[in-house]
């Protein structure tokens, strides 16, 4: 019980890191602080790219976990290692997650 706890809270760091890393690959770098406005600036970019990025990595962590459990756990021996696996669907994971905020931001305008 303790392992399989300790197990998915370390998949679910690396899908919050991976929210992290796509909202800075959306919004690109931080804007330099040269004057308190530009200051002002950059913060506001930082508290976006952790609560976009977080909420991102919350929905993929709860999705791929889901996935894990109903799916991989079944089809999967208990033997066999299954790190290459879980790391291909998390990434395919993010990708549609990915997709699916771009169309909501830039096709249908709901975001």
């Amino acid at each position: 019980m303790v392992k399989t706890t300790l197990e998915y809270t370390l998949w679910a760091l690396v899908a919050l890191f991976l929210g992290i890393g796509y909202m800075f690959l959306l919004l690109g770098s931080a804007p330099e602080e040269t004057t308190v406005i530009s200051f002002m600036m950059s913060k506001i970019y930082y508290i976006g790219l952790f609560q976009v990025g977080g909420i991102i990595g919350a929905i993929l962590a709860a999705v791929f976990i889901g996935f894990d459990v109903l799916y991989l756990k079944k089809k999967y021996a208990p033997s066999k290692p299954k790190i290459k696996v879980r790391a291909f669907s998390l990434l395919v994971i993010l990708g549609a997650l990915a997709v699916i905020h771009y169309l909501l931001e830039k096709t249908f305008d709901v975001i």
